[in-house]
């Protein structure tokens, strides 16, 4: 019976990201046990996946986790997060060491240079790349999200009654400023769309969502900082449609198999991060402004924009979106 431990310490698009190789792992090698590693504050993403036999937490203390880890004898350590801690953590570990390659310099390149080495791969397929050795292969079937029964949400109760006739969200927060639409270009958005809107994000997104509901129109509604990521992505599984910054809920959203507008700023979806589906399932759309010389400006991104005219979302045509979501009205 095989141990295997998973690496992948944050954040919460890039940990769903790993759920196909978990997934393909169990299932191609069923006596598998297969552990998990990450930060604890991002133990609701990875939870409730059946597929995990247990669970390991980084809270902050790299050697006690060392400790914790040592004497346990895994098969195969496969780190798929790849930075100097998670290289302290599997060093002194037993077993066959797995990781991927994390393409650092073609980003730095790109970022810096705008000279592009990427390759043109997903990040999910690279990450199969690097398990290859232990014989497991892409199984087609995207991402995993895993909404526990006490999560779901009954949109039925609490909302306005053309909500349960059907409805979009609208994911309008993002880990940083230079990935998210400006509050007035969101109101804008939501004011044109003629359907029942709800806004998705988490507590630091509560004064500014409440901001676009009131001056949107009644048709949005705010859910910003009310849900857990697990209640968040139940409101998504029953949504129509999903736009979405480039961010952890596009990953849920994918991982929910939704359609989806995907909204891009300073960074770019040549990264290899762009919404995953199953095979055979509606192409996603990405929004975002092409030929602009100083884009991407940073892999991550910035608190503002380094040149302050933030033309990557300044210059977002709303008609493109609009026009997105009538197209998608029409193929419901």
């Amino acid at each position: 019976m095989p141990k295997i431990l998973i690496v992948r310490l944050s954040s919460i698009g890039d940990i769903i990201l790993t759920t196909p190789v978990i997934r393909c792992i169990k299932k191609q090698i069923p006596d598998a046990e297969i552990y998990y590693l990450t930060k604890y504050q991002f133990s609701d993403v990875i939870y409730n996946n059946p597929y995990l036999s247990g669970f390991y937490y980084l809270q902050d203390n790299v050697e006690q986790v060392k400790t914790q880890l040592k004497n346990i004898g895994f098969d195969y350590v496969v780190d798929l997060h790849k930075n100097f801690r998670t290289w302290r953590i599997r060093r002194n570990l037993k077993g066959e060491k797995i990781s991927f390659q994390k393409l650092n310099v073609e980003k730095w390149l790109l970022t810096n240079f705008k000279v592009n080495r990427l390759p043109h791969k997903h990040i999910v397929d690279r990450y199969f790349e690097s398990v290859a050795r232990m014989g497991v292969i892409n199984d087609g079937e995207g991402l995993d999200f895993f909404i526990s029964a006490h999560d779901e949400v009954d949109v039925q109760e609490g909302f306005p009654t053309e909500f349960a006739s059907g409805y979009i969200v609208f994911v309008i927060g993002a880990k940083h400023a230079t990935k998210q639409l400006p509050t007035e270009k969101v109101i804008s958005i939501c004011k044109k769309i003629d359907a029942p809107v709800m806004l998705v994000g988490g507590t630091e997104d509560k004064k500014r969502g409440a901001e676009i509901a009131t001056s949107a129109g009644n048709h949005v509604v705010s859910t910003c900082g009310k849900y857990t990521l697990g209640q968040s992505a139940s409101v998504i599984k029953q949504a129509e449609l999903v736009i979405t910054h480039d961010t952890g809920l596009m990953h849920i959203a994918a991982a929910l198999n939704k359609r989806i507008i995907s909204v891009w700023g300073n960074t770019v979806p040549e990264f290899g991060m762009y919404p995953y589906l199953p095979q055979g399932s509606t192409p996603f759309s990405i929004v975002e402004v092409k030929n602009l010389k100083c884009r991407p400006c940073s892999k991550i991104g910035y608190k503002k924009c380094p040149r302050s005219h933030f033309k990557c979302m300044n210059d977002i045509d709303e008609a493109e979106i609009i026009n997105l979501v009538n197209e998608q009205a029409l193929m419901h």
